[in-house]
């Protein structure tokens, strides 16, 4: 299943400065999820669309491949939804 970009892949949005977007980033590679992590620092112009996705100016904004999100999740709510998604094991 592709996700709004057309990808199958877990995209994270966000930028080193922010302690929540460096404890998702850390979770994903602690649970060896791979993920398209998009550095906002690096890449300025994909915030507008980090924006687009949530509505919201917040990070990070996780973008699964069933074609939700979730903005500044808490570590439980990222692993419900990988467990959901059956990424990790139920």
């Amino acid at each position: 299943m592709a996700n709004a970009e057309g990808s199958t892949a877990i995209r994270v949005y966000g930028a080193e400065w922010c302690g929540d977007c460096r404890r998702t980033k850390r979770q994903f590679s602690e649970l060896a999820v791979d993920v398209d992590y998009v550095d906002l620092e690096a890449d300025p112009a994909a915030a507008g669309e980090a924006q687009r996705i949530s509505g919201r100016t917040n990070i990070p904004v996780v973008v699964y491949p069933d074609g939700t999100h979730q903005v500044e999740p808490s570590n439980a709510e990222v692993e419900a939804k990988l467990r959901e998604l059956a990424i990790l094991d139920a």
